[in-house]
């Protein structure tokens, strides 16, 4: 027996998967992001994958050979810094469109956004279901 709610229900399941599928898509995308940064006198070039993982550590000219060891290392982890900076500014412009209104993106990638922002504060749902659900009655 059908009631008057369900093609409304039917409605917010097909929300609900296009939903999902948009999601998975935005996964892909957030997948592929990367981040290079390439060190002065390009002595050094790094590439971050989305998490900030090293994908490649290249020396192109050679140039680390005359460093002493402290400015090697300061080198290393300026480059890979740098590196993972524009990988979390990609991957917040990725997920900027998808984020509700005023959530700075990068802000929640860098842990300094507000996160209670992604949840609404009413779940989205038709006029009739939520006078149903308040009241427990159709409008």
């Amino acid at each position: 027996m059908s009631t008057p709610y369900d093609e409304q229900l039917e409605e917010l399941r097909a929300g609900y998967q296009a939903q999902l599928a948009r999601i998975g898509e935005l996964q892909s995308r957030m997948r592929e992001v990367t981040g290079t940064a390439t060190a002065k006198a390009q002595a050094m070039k790094v590439t971050v994958g989305p998490q900030g993982e090293l994908l490649s550590v290249e020396f192109p000219t050679g140039a680390y050979r005359n460093m002493a060891p402290k400015e090697l290392a300061d080198l290393i982890v300026n480059t890979v810094q740098e590196a993972r900076g524009k990988a979390t500014t990609a991957l917040a412009e990725v997920m900027a469109p998808h984020l509700p209104e005023g959530l700075d993106a990068e802000h929640l990638l860098r842990g300094t956004g507000d996160v209670k922002q992604l949840i609404p504060s009413e779940p989205a749902m038709p006029d009739a279901v939520r006078e149903y659900v308040d009241r427990g009655r159709a409008v």
